[in-house]
């Protein structure tokens, strides 16, 4: 009966460190992405979608193109990177990050030749250089398109053409120039 005893309580101990280690890697993977200034390059390297970029910070690039490309919404994976212009990105952290925004944390930057400086970041109080809040236009997509402005989405449009963020992302000052 001992020997049992010792059998069903390594049994339970075995079970207590097994759900612990899959809480810690829970845990782990439910902090938000480690993103800084080097996180963000010239904006014409990453995969252009209908005149925006993205990229994936967690190396899911499929699945983030996936979503991109569906003709009926979806929700972003997380690491999703979302750029326009070269001042403005939104990146999906992990679920449950901020509900508020669909996980999805707003960046304003400043950039030059030297690289990126976040000049603010976060969730819904992020302003862009406009004076615009980020998630005041976001929120206003239709939920299939999971915060994500393009025309038909729901958003209020940009006062800016094709022409003119064409522009604007061709003279990304990160970009290298062609000799």
């Amino acid at each position: 009966m001992k020997k049992l005893h010792m059998i069903l309580s390594a049994s339970a101990l075995g079970a207590t460190l097994a759900l612990a280690g899959a809480a810690q890697l829970k845990a782990q993977s439910d902090q938000l992405i480690a993103v800084d200034e080097s996180t963000f390059d010239c904006i014409t390297e990453m995969t252009p979608v209908r005149g925006f970029f993205v990229d994936n910070l967690l190396g899911n690039l499929d699945a983030t193109l996936a979503v991109a490309n569906s003709t009926t919404g979806g929700t972003w994976p997380t690491g999703s990177m979302v750029q326009l212009v070269p001042t403005e990105v939104m990146i999906k952290q992990p679920e449950g990050t901020s509900p508020a925004t669909n996980d999805w944390e707003f960046f304003e930057l400043a950039v030059s030749a030297e690289g990126s400086q976040i000049v603010t970041r976060g969730f819904t109080d992020v302003v862009n250089r406009f004076g615009g809040n980020c998630l005041d236009c976001h929120i206003k997509a239709e939920p299939q398109w999971d915060m994500i402005c393009e025309t038909g989405h729901g958003c209020d449009p940009i006062p800016l053409s094709r022409e003119m963020l064409t522009g604007i992302q061709q003279n990304d000052p990160r970009c290298a120039r062609p000799e």
